[in-house]
Order: structure tokens, then sequence, then C-alpha cells
């Protein structure tokens, strides 16, 4: 009987996926809805996402647990900002756990979340929501794509 074909560097993967904190929070996962397909290699998703699913067979399903560092990095302090009312517009009313988006001077869009309101000044956090955290996935591989 042969091997069954693995997923490997290059390969267009489908796969059905849950991603949880380690205090067991669900934090995404594509069951209910389409499944994730992408380049293994192409670093459209995290690199122990990919290194993950790599070795894979057809049909299988395993957790796998990711470190920071393979993930959305560790959380770094130097990208909390603390900005000054004054800078808000008076339609934003900011409160703690609000995303919002500022742009930088070349016109791109910086995702950051409210972490700190005071009489003086708006703490903003422009780390990504999963920095700092272990991530773990059961990932199963539903096919093996021709790319």
């Amino acid at each position: 009987m042969p091997t069954p074909r693995t997923a490997r560097q290059g390969d267009k993967v489908k796969v059905h996926y849950r991603g949880r904190l380690e205090d067991g929070f669900e934090f995404d996962t594509s069951v209910g809805r389409e499944p994730l397909v992408f380049i293994i290699g192409s670093g459209d998703v995290i690199p122990g996402f990919e290194d993950g699913t790599t070795g894979m067979s057809v049909g299988e399903i395993k957790t796998i647990t990711i470190e920071p560092d393979q993930a959305y990095g560790e959380h770094r302090d130097e990208l909390l900002v603390e900005m000054p009312w004054e800078y808000f517009p008076e339609d934003i009313v900011p409160e703690v756990g609000m995303q919002l988006k500022l742009v930088d001077e070349s016109g791109e869009e910086i995702p950051v979340t409210v972490v700190n309101v005071d009489e003086e000044a708006v703490t903003l956090d422009a780390n990504h929501p999963l920095a700092g955290h272990r991530l773990t996935f059961d990932i199963e591989l539903l096919e093996i794509m021709e790319v």
C-alpha cells in the first residue's frame, strides 16, 4: 500500500482549524465557514501554523501549540502610545477595548486597541491582539490542491 502524500513546502492546502488561547478561549475558527486555503511557505499564515500543517496527510487531524515567536511575536511595550485628548475627533469617545485605526505619515492604517483612558490621555496599543500569547490550533487537512 503506497504511503499517503503529505503536505510540503509550496503545496496549496485546504484546512479547517480552531484556535484557542491557554485559558481555552476560542479566538478564531473556520468551522461553520469556508475552510482556510493557503500555500505552505507563502507567508500568508503565521509561521507556526505553516510548520504545523507541513507533513500532514489528507484527513489527518492534529493539535499544535505555537509559541509567540512563531505566531504574532512578543508583546512590545514600545508599541504602547499615550495620545493626548486633543488628538481625538469630538465624535469619538474612546473606551477600553475599543478598536481604532491610526493613520501614519505615509497614509498607512495602523490598527490599535484602547487600553487605558484617563483625564489627560488615551493609551493605545499597536501590538497585534494575539501578541505575547501561546496559541493552540486543532487542524484538519481537508485537501492538497494543485497550485
